[in-house]
């Protein structure tokens, strides 16, 4: 995959609003994580950062590669503004889904350490699912092309079984 676009701020995980400020988040787990707002994009971008280190993404998702740890990170990033009960409120919520997400990965690495064997058993079997599925799809489409074929053929024009010639059947399917 081609790495993320970044916006106008030049920054990634920073964006500009319209009151001029920058707006920096980070999506993470399938949801997009609000890290606050700030005066410039190099402090937002810090901010974006720290929470990077924090889910141990790779330095080329960094907005500056030259910072060593998650320590310094988190020294260089900019407390977050927060204004009134809401703002509290909703930077309550933010840490505790990383906090949360961050247990979460730990002990999914605790578990593959631990269980290689379920690991090995999860793959396996999702591998078979998806030999399955494919199995499935060719057998119904080599249906279909037959029934094509076929004069005397018992499907009608509205048979939904039809658009199952169209059916892809490569062999990296899923």
């Amino acid at each position: 995959m081609p790495p993320r676009r970044r916006g106008a701020s030049g920054f990634r995980g920073v964006r500009v609003r319209p009151s001029g400020r920058f707006y920096a988040e980070i999506r993470a787990g399938g949801f997009r994580l609000t890290l606050g707002t700030y005066n410039t994009p190099e402090l937002a971008a810090r901010a974006y950062d720290a929470a990077a280190w924090r889910f141990r993404r790779p330095r080329r998702d960094m907005n500056f590669p030259d910072v060593e740890s998650l320590e310094e990170a988190e020294f260089l990033a900019p407390p977050t503004c927060l204004v009134d009960d809401e703002d509290h409120h909703r930077h309550h919520q933010v840490q505790r889904r990383i906090a949360i997400t961050e247990h979460d990965e730990q002990l999914m690495r605790q578990w593959r350490a631990q269980f290689p064997n379920d690991v090995d058993n999860t793959d396996a079997f999702f591998a078979n699912l998806r030999a399955q599925r494919r199995s499935n799809r060719r057998h119904r489409r080599a249906v279909a092309t037959f029934e094509l074929e076929n004069p005397n053929t018992t499907w009608t024009e509205n048979d939904p079984r039809w658009d199952d010639i169209w059916t892809e059947t490569t062999s990296d399917d899923e």
